[in-house]
C-alpha cells in the first residue's frame, strides 16, 4: 500500500492521539513552564512526521522523521520527571509512556522502510 497523504501514516495518527493524552494529563497544571515544554515537544512529533510526508526526497523523510523520534524522546523524559514532581500519577505515567514507546517503535519501523528503498 502506498501512502497517499500524511493522514494515513500510523505513527502520525497514534502522535495526533499521544498529543491528546498530553494535554489531558496536564490541563490543569499550573507550572506553565512545565507544560507547555511537554506540550511542544509531543505536538512536534506528528508535526514532523506531517512535515517530512511532503518532502522531496525519501532521504529527506528519514531525517526528519529522526527529529519526530527525539521529539518523542523528549516527551518521555519529561514524563518520568512528571512522575517525579508528583505532576501525573503512576498509572498515568505508565499509560503515557507506553503510547509514547509505541509511537516511538512505528517511527523508527518507518524510517527503516525508508532507508530500504
Amino acid at each position: 500500500m502506498v501512502i497517499q497523504k500524511f493522514e494515513d501514516i500510523i505513527a502520525w495518527q497514534k502522535a495526533q492521539d499521544l498529543a491528546v493524552e498530553i494535554y489531558a494529563a496536564f490541563d490543569l497544571l499550573k507550572d506553565y513552564g512545565f507544560k507547555n515544554q511537554i506540550c511542544n515537544a509531543v505536538v512536534s512529533i506528528s508535526n514532523n512526521i506531517a512535515e517530512g510526508f511532503d518532502r522531496s526526497s525519501d532521504a529527506d523523510f528519514a531525517r526528519i522523521l529522526y527529529i519526530a523520534l527525539g521529539s518523542a524522546s523528549e516527551t518521555k523524559s519529561m514524563l518520568y520527571l512528571a512522575i517525579r514532581l508528583k505532576f501525573i500519577n503512576e498509572q498515568q505515567k505508565l499509560q503515557l509512556i507506553q503510547q509514547t514507546d509505541e509511537v516511538s517503535k512505528i517511527i523508527r519501523g518507518l524510517i527503516k522502510s525508508i532507508n530500504k528503498k
